[in-house]
């Protein structure tokens, strides 16, 4: 199924007369568009306005709607809008004060000289910062832009609306200051460097579009040398919402997780920690196949059992897709009453329709899995607590709180639902203060 990625609004005057939106309708759908919302601007005796969101699959098939709509007697666009660039404009972040500043007694108490007071007791008790500064809820979304989203290493300036838009999830959802850091260096060594020379004004470091295998030298490496809460979201985000999925689809198909053999299929950033955090859930067995020996024997060194696809299809109960490559799998390799969920964008390894029509009991695609379902709560609850990491007994106690705030009929539930980021931090927190892991953070 072709997938339609690009929302434009054509803004049209048409002729007041019978059948005029029709004849539009009819050109859009000609072109393969799809019709959203029709809003009417203006009605005037002899022309009415009206903003028309249409659906396109990319920018050459918007081109071509456009012109062939441009063309209709009696239609004239008037403009043409791209909402993902019109909600850009001027980038999506704005930092704000917390303290309102009316009269010079405000200016007197936050700022000089009365900030001096609170500088004097930090440098006494270092540990005052969690209460005194914005330290205790601010994170750093640290990146180089050398695997960002599907796009590859397009450098850190461009990275730059994904890390924004990381900001306003972790603002809106759970109430942390994020803040991006662009780093424009592709050595490990150096970029940890960097890193821990920023990380003093931070309470965690987020970790986000770093290549493989230099996202997991990175990390390491951090984790080692600061007491804060480090992690790589493209790991440890989506394996935690992965696990969630396979959870509730579990539940739906009768699947024992805890008995049953789960097969993850590549062993990239995403892949790997799936396999990790199933082995640390408890799942019966984990296979692993990947064309990268290494990152196989990686695995296995944790637990896993290494095999290749054929057998890995053939046996496992459970499948997991992260390779990249769209039709890997085919119908006749689908065992009934399988699990599958095929997670490359923006196609997957089998599309869920066909690996349903092959007897499978429940197929997703990377619509299942959401990371913005995870990393907040993940990081709230690990500032709230002061704790110097987010242990894997944390993404799992986080899993768990996801698939059980699901809906009947959902695998996991929506981002937006309310209630949903604070059930998550509750769970989170309990598990890292069952861990010994409050207060342990450092400034």
């Amino acid at each position: 199924m072709s997938k339609y990625n690009i929302d434009t609004v054509l803004k049209v005057r048409l002729r007041h007369a019978p059948g005029q939106l029709a004849r539009l309708a009819q050109a859009i759908a000609e072109e393969d568009g799809v019709i959203g919302d029709i809003t009417t601007v203006k009605v005037q005796d002899r022309w009415s306005e009206r903003d028309i969101t249409v659906e396109t699959m990319n920018d050459a098939h918007t081109t071509r709607l456009v012109a062939r709509v441009g063309a209709l007697d009696g239609i004239e666009v008037l403009a043409v809008k791209d909402r993902v660039f019109e909600a850009h404009q001027g980038g999506k972040l704005h930092s704000t004060s917390r303290i309102e500043l009316r009269q010079l007694a405000d200016l007197r108490y936050i700022y000089t000289p009365g900030v001096a007071r609170v500088a004097r007791a930090i440098e006494k008790d270092p540990s005052l910062a969690w209460e005194l500064t914005g330290l205790g809820s601010s994170v750093a979304i640290c990146t180089n832009g050398t695997r960002v989203l599907g796009l590859g290493d397009i450098g850190p300036v461009a990275s730059l609306p994904v890390m924004e838009g990381k900001a306003v999830l972790y603002d809106k959802f759970v109430g942390l200051s994020a803040t991006p850091i662009l780093i424009d260096e592709k050595d490990p060594e150096k970029f940890v460097e960097t890193v821990v020379r920023i990380s003093r004004g931070f309470g965690g470091i987020h970790l986000e579009d770093i290549r493989v295998p230099d996202c997991f030298a990175i990390e390491d490496a951090l984790k080692k040398r600061l007491d804060k809460p480090v992690m790589h979201d493209d790991q440890h985000g989506t394996a935690t919402a992965a696990l969630a999925a396979i959870l509730n689809a579990c539940k739906l198909t009768g699947i024992e997780l805890r008995r049953a053999k789960l097969g993850q299929i590549g062993l990239g950033a995403a892949g790997s920690a799936i396999a990790r955090l199933a082995l640390t859930y408890g799942v019966g067995e984990v296979l692993v196949t990947d064309p990268n020996p290494a990152a196989v024997a990686w695995l296995e060194s944790l637990g896993a059992r290494g095999t290749n696809l054929a057998t890995l299809l053939a046996s496992a109960d459970i499948v997991v897709a992260t390779t990249g490559k769209p039709g890997l799998i085919t119908k006749q390799m689908v065992r009934p009453r399988q699990v599958i969920f095929a997670l490359s964008n923006p196609d997957p390894e089998i599309d869920p329709d066909d690996a349903l029509a092959a007897g499978a009991a429940f197929a997703g695609d990377g619509r299942a899995i959401n990371n913005a379902l995870a990393f907040p709560s993940l990081f709230r609850a690990a500032l709230d607590l002061r704790s110097r990491a987010i242990a894997p007994e944390m993404l799992v106690a986080a899993a768990e709180a996801i698939a059980a705030q699901a809906d009947a009929g959902e695998i996991v539930p929506s981002p937006l639902k309310p209630g949903v980021h604070e059930a998550v931090t509750l769970a989170v927190a309990a598990r890292a203060r069952e861990l010994g892991l409050a207060g342990t953070a450092r400034v």
